[in-house]
């Protein structure tokens, strides 16, 4: 689970770049998607990570 936050976090930063650059609008939209699926998936990360731990 964790990997894939990396990934989406990844995604959503080079996204951001291109989008938030002018190089490419339609990837600002994409960019904020990516982040808000990050932020989910990290909060989850934290949830299920600290069960796990003794």
């Amino acid at each position: 689970m964790l990997r894939w936050t990396v990934t989406f976090v990844i995604l959503a930063i080079v996204a951001a770049i291109f989008g938030f650059g002018g190089i490419a609008a339609g990837a600002a939209g994409i960019a904020k998607i990516l982040f808000f699926i990050f932020l989910v998936l990290f909060v989850i990360s934290l949830f299920t990570g600290r069960n796990t731990i003794k």
